[in-house]
């Protein structure tokens, strides 16, 4: 199948009903176009979802059968699983203009005029009928399902004003004032958190879907709509504010089921693409691919933590402010510290809390532990898991007293000794302070020789978090930073604590 697509010029040399269809113009509905276009993508190997992560085996698929099936679309998952962003990618899929009559209400198609205005124009003025172009920028319409929306709103009503001005009984089809589903003829609308939206509102959308068509305050008007509708709802046994009614359910032909990242590489990917960052923040600072991989792991262990409500999800919003939060932190210390560049650290991740906080949802023994708390919990968690893929299980070291290459580092704060990792402090001061820790260099060449310095004093850094961690060491909260000390000096001489403006009471 082959068929006439109009360009920017087109637009300025096509501007009547007659020259158009002297050029060939053939009316095709949106579902056909959009499979039509799909189909030559496909066929010319051009990526339909740029930038889409993560789904290249499960939802895109799934979302090409659906648009080769000419299907209405349900988009169905948790928060930030990119729902929005694949519906308005879809139209990338749209032909770039297609021609309406000029000033009509509804898009109407100039061969197959919907609206009373557009058909009483064309009955006028014929092949002289004006033309105008709508870019697919312009063929997009999208609304936040909330419990206040009408079906006025959504699909029109009467107009008193309309009527009186134009001196227009109640009975005649020009007072009507058209809603956003009319309005969007011949484009894509897509309806976010369907579910949100009232029963009776739902109601009103079973003839659209099926039919195709509406009527408006009983009057004898049908309005055959074309319409592609794609709806985003998260699980609706997850969310206590609604339920897509089951006649709706019914009538959207294809349900897709959206999913977190399967790896931590594709979280890392989505991160980086999605993460605003300032230039002068991207020379600065430069951060590792462990903090990286840490970011994303922070998220995987929020998703399954025991504190968060995992039926609401866990949005990848969370690692791309945290990631953007982490860098804010590295950049604070190097302008603080007068510094040109600078390395992002592990204690900055302390920095990313305000990112976690909003982001999870507590079920109540969360509450009840207070949301900072369970932060610093995902934080703890993250080292943890990630420890071991650098260092040794501490706790099979435990029980090898003199292979246990962790002994010298714990030896040497077991004798009364504490490091201070201040957030503003400079870089100097930073890799003085954790080469005075006795076996920590050591403990790093053994295991990391071939790194580079840099990710050498990270990796020192790392270590002492671990094993604070695995219940080696105690770490203490400051108010400008952390304290690492000996476990057993901090659970037996509790006098050792200094309570003052610069220290915090808990140890975790």
């Amino acid at each position: 199948m082959s068929r006439k697509k109009f360009t920017q010029k087109d637009t300025t040399s096509i501007l009547t009903l007659g020259e158009l269809k002297k050029a060939g113009y053939e009316p095709i509905s949106i579902k056909e176009e959009l499979r039509y276009n799909l189909v030559q993508k496909l066929q010319q190997k051009e990526p339909v979802f740029n930038g889409i992560w993560g789904y290249e085996e499960t939802v895109i698929p799934d979302m090409e059968r659906a648009i080769l099936s000419r299907h209405h679309i349900n988009l169905l998952g948790l928060r930030g699983q990119a729902k929005t962003r694949l519906a308005r990618m879809m139209v990338n899929l749209l032909d770039e203009f297609v021609p309406v009559v000029a000033g009509s209400e509804l898009n109407d198609d100039p061969m197959q005029p919907l609206s009373k205005n557009a058909r009483d124009l064309i009955a006028e003025h014929g092949d002289g009928t004006p033309v105008s172009w709508l870019h697919r920028g312009q063929r997009y319409t999208e609304k936040l399902a909330t419990p206040d929306v009408s079906v006025a709103d959504l699909i029109g009503d009467v107009d008193p004003i309309k009527a009186a001005s134009l001196k227009l009984p109640y009975s005649d089809e020009r007072v009507i004032h058209y809603g956003l589903i009319p309005r969007s003829h011949r484009c894509i609308f897509v309806i976010n958190e369907l579910p949100d939206l009232q029963a009776r509102i739902q109601v009103a959308l079973f003839n659209i879907l099926q039919e195709g068509d509406i009527q408006i305050r009983g009057f004898n008007v049908r309005l055959p709509l074309d319409i592609q509708f794609i709806f985003t709802a998260n699980p609706e046994d997850y969310t206590n504010r609604g339920s897509i009614v089951t006649p709706l359910k019914d009538r959207i032909d294809s349900q897709i089921i959206t999913h977190y990242p399967n790896s931590i590489d594709i979280g890392r990917k989505i991160t980086q693409q999605e993460a605003k960052l300032a230039p002068a923040q991207q020379e600065m600072v430069e951060v590792n691919d462990v903090l990286q991989n840490m970011i994303e792991q922070l998220a995987i262990e929020a998703r399954q933590n025991e504190y968060v409500d995992i039926k609401s999800g866990v949005s990848a919003r969370l690692t791309i402010s945290a990631y953007e939060n982490l860098v804010s932190a590295a950049e604070l210390r190097a302008l603080t510290n007068g510094e040109t560049h600078t390395q992002a650290r592990l204690s900055d991740l302390w920095g990313v809390i305000p990112a976690i906080t909003g982001k999870v949802e507590l079920v109540y023994e969360g509450e009840q532990e207070g949301p900072l708390i369970v932060a610093q919990n995902l934080i703890g968690k993250t080292v943890r898991a990630m420890f071991l893929t650098f260092f040794p299980d501490p706790e099979k070291m435990k029980k090898q007293k003199e292979k246990n290459p962790y002994k010298p580092v714990t030896d040497w704060f077991g004798n009364g000794n504490t490091i201070d990792l201040l957030n503003d402090m400079s870089h100097a001061d930073y890799k003085d302070t954790l080469l005075k820790v006795a076996g920590l260099e050591d403990l790093v060449e053994e295991y990391h020789a071939r790194e580079t310095y840099e990710l050498k004093l990270f990796l020192m850094e790392f270590a002492l978090h671990g094993l604070a961690e695995y219940s080696m060491l105690s770490k203490n909260t400051l108010s400008r930073g952390l304290q690492f000390k000996d476990l057993l000096s901090s659970m037996f001489n509790p006098s050792s604590f200094s309570f003052d403006d610069e220290d915090e009471e808990e140890d975790y």
